[in-house]
């Protein structure tokens, strides 16, 4: 009986291919929603990611993800680096600022302050620089974040440091010995950093802590992180726990912090009310294309169910017919929508940058909302061979 399930389906050439498409339009659809979901949710830790050599952060308690951020006092960090389990601590100062460009230009820039003595905090410098260039006088490295076009400087030495901006002048990006004013302090660029990209996309200023405080606007207190590293005997976890009870800061694990800023994401981003649409309407064009072909298709088919019913095939083996064409589709569509998501995918992130990250659930979440796509619409196509009646069909009512 499968195997003439089968010829049937494949006999209706057009809608069979109406129905693979279908299927696969709705396993695109929401394998891609929750890979640019995966996608941007890791760009929204990157800060935590470039910091690999911290093993638990501590911040102000009310501080929820590196999104929502507030600073806490300077002497929260001799007190943590007091703590027993603790090998080393060093700050971290994160704000945000208008950067003036040599033309007049502003852009607004998240500047991170990190340690001086370790540079723990600074990714890589292009072009295999030391790191501790960044120890020079007024000097910072930056980095797109992300972003496009944002790092553009006067291409001609004419157009620099005018009276008055000269704002519509050709450009051309930042690099190494272009200044530029942050707060009306001049700042050197030393370098471009390979950071990781930021959700929501921003320009990154990187600099000591001590110059950070100096070029950042005046607040009363500049500290915004500490990162720990635990002591050989002592796991994160315990650490954690006890600079907590100790300090009554915020203490977290970096698998902690990461899942606090996803689910702050979760929470107050507008894009995960967009995925979620993006979601329902592959849900709805799901039930619909697929819910009608079948069903179509069924009806097309009721002569020859009604020859298989005559015959003495029960409806239970009409339905597993019907399941097994439904079933047939969805592996197959799933298939094609899975390997379009990834192609489009790849070359999404490859070409325009854009935060696309296919994790183990993607694939799983696409092909159990396929499956129930498809078992209702086997349901609805079940309901006239169930209701059929052969002599009806054979007399052409």
């Amino acid at each position: 009986m499968l195997r003439i399930a089968v010829k049937m389906l494949i006999g209706k050439g057009a809608k069979y291919i109406g129905l693979l498409l279908g299927i696969a339009f709705t396993s695109f659809l929401i394998a891609f929603a929750l890979s640019y979901l995966a996608g941007f949710m890791t760009r929204g830790f990157a800060l935590i990611s470039e910091n690999p050599q911290a093993d638990v952060w501590i911040m102000d308690p009310a501080v929820d993800s590196t999104e929502h951020m507030t600073n806490m006092p300077v002497l929260a960090l001799q007190r943590v680096r007091s703590i027993e389990g603790v090998q080393s601590a060093v700050p971290l100062a994160v704000g945000t600022t208008d950067v003036h460009f040599p033309n007049g230009q502003f852009q607004s820039f998240e500047v991170i302050g990190v340690d001086g003595a370790t540079l723990s905090g600074l990714p890589p410098l292009r072009g295999n620089l030391s790191r501790t260039v960044l120890r020079t006088p007024d000097a910072a490295a930056v980095s797109a974040g992300g972003t496009k076009g944002k790092l553009q400087t006067p291409l001609l030495r004419a157009d620099q440091w005018p009276r008055r901006p000269h704002l519509d002048v050709p450009t051309r990006r930042l690099r190494r010995g272009d200044v530029v004013l942050v707060n009306g302090h001049r700042v050197r660029i030393v370098g471009l950093v390979e950071s990781l990209p930021r959700y929501p996309p921003r320009p990154l200023l990187y600099t000591t802590y001590a110059n950070a405080d100096r070029i950042l606007p005046p607040e009363e207190h500049r500290l915004t992180f500490i990162l720990a590293k635990a002591a050989p005997s002592v796991s994160p976890d315990t650490l954690a726990k006890r600079i907590a009870a100790r300090t009554g800061l915020r203490a977290r694990t970096v698998a902690q912090f990461k899942t606090d800023t996803v689910r702050w994401f979760l929470l107050n981003s507008e894009d995960v009310g967009d995925m979620a649409s993006m979601i329902w309407i592959a849900l709805l064009v799901g039930f619909g294309v697929t819910g009608v072909m079948l069903y179509m298709f069924t009806e097309e088919t009721l002569g020859q169910y009604a020859v298989l019913n005559a015959m003495g095939a029960t409806p239970r083996m009409l339905l597993g017919m019907i399941l097994a064409q439904a079933g047939i589709c969805a592996v197959l569509g799933t298939g094609i929508g899975l390997g379009m998501c990834a192609v489009v995918g790849r070359m999404a992130a490859s070409e325009a940058d854009y935060p696309f990250r296919m994790m183990w659930f993607s694939p799983l979440a696409s092909a159990g909302l396929v499956i129930v796509v498809s078992l209702v619409a086997a349901a609805i196509s079940a309901r006239a061979v169930f209701k059929l009646a052969p002599a009806s069909v054979f007399a052409g009512r």
